[in-house]
């Protein structure tokens, strides 16, 4: 397998699977390297790292991604039709954000993001448009700049995260930018429920699910990347879907929290996916307030093979 990755995600993501591709890479199923596999679809692609580590394989022609994340699912469709533009204006925010002082920046990031939160009614998600460059422009802009480069909304899909302190924050990546969209050239990207990614899965497919994770605990819920919740029913109507593919004959990945890192009893996905290969992996602990709770803990990969 490569080392040597070029496009990473454009988006800081909460739950970003960075720190995991080792641990993917070394579970990967051998029909992948083997050309048995042609299709790789992600019915929860998020910031995209597992979906760009693996584009860059050069082991599969045709990508499907999803999302239940209408402003995501716009960011991917924009830099896939419209990079170049993208890259202009993004360095414009750039150089005017770097040339504010401390009291300047707040108010201009407030300013943006009270702009991009108006903005959103007006917007169509469904067809592409030009105004869909600022959109995402401002939406990298807003994570690049905001507290822990975060993306959360509230119950009216509005951005609601503070501004950050970063001094120096490099808010154009145009490489990065470009290199994505490259890879995008052969991605069918689609907004909606991770069960209608069904109908393109087949016995040569590979599918890694990366679901909002199951809280560890009921302090450490951060599942707020769209307006629906992710709760436990919603672990088990994704577990049914695996199943459902599983007899397709599709190889599958499936990534989420160990509830036994905080209660050695609690065997919610032990029991769901009985039956499966359930491996518990080391993983960062990158996103809590607290810095003395970053530390490592397990993460599970739950595989059909």
């Amino acid at each position: 397998m490569k080392n040597s990755m070029q496009a990473r995600p454009f988006l800081k993501w909460a739950g970003g699977k960075s720190q995991l591709i080792k641990e993917i890479d070394i579970n990967l199923p051998e029909e992948l390297a083997q050309g048995k596999i042609n299709r790789y679809i992600e019915p929860f692609v998020g910031g995209g790292a597992v979906f760009l580590y693996i584009a860059q394989l050069d082991k599969v022609e045709e990508f499907f991604i999803w999302d239940i994340n209408p402003e995501l699912v716009l960011a991917y469709k924009t830099i896939q039709e419209n990079v170049e533009d993208l890259i202009e204006l993004l360095l414009k925010l750039q150089d005017k954000y770097l040339s504010f002082d401390v009291e300047e920046r707040k108010q201009y990031f407030y300013q943006i993001r009270s702009q991009f939160n108006q903005q959103r009614q007006q917007i169509d998600f469904q067809t592409y448009h030009p105004d869909w460059v600022e959109r995402t422009a401002h939406l990298i802009f807003l994570n690049r700049t905001c507290f822990n480069g975060l993306f959360r909304v509230n119950s009216k899909g509005e951005f609601n995260v503070p501004i950050g302190r970063y001094k120096n924050p490099k808010i154009c990546h145009a490489n990065n930018l470009k290199a994505v969209a490259q890879i995008l050239q052969n991605t069918q990207i689609h907004y909606g429920d991770f069960t209608d990614s069904e109908a393109f899965v087949n016995n040569r497919s590979l599918v890694y699910f990366d679901p909002p994770y199951r809280p560890l605990s009921k302090t450490a819920n951060f599942t707020s990347y769209s307006k629906e919740t992710f709760d436990d029913s919603s672990q088990l109507r994704l577990r049914d879907f695996f199943r459902v593919l599983d007899q397709k004959g599709a190889k599958l990945i499936l990534s989420n929290s160990d509830p036994k890192n905080e209660d050695l009893t609690d065997n919610f996905f032990d029991a769901a996916y009985a039956g499966y290969q359930i491996k518990r992996v080391k993983a960062k602990r990158t996103i809590n307030s607290n810095a003395n709770q970053r530390g490592q803990i397990n993460e599970l990969l739950i595989m059909n093979y």
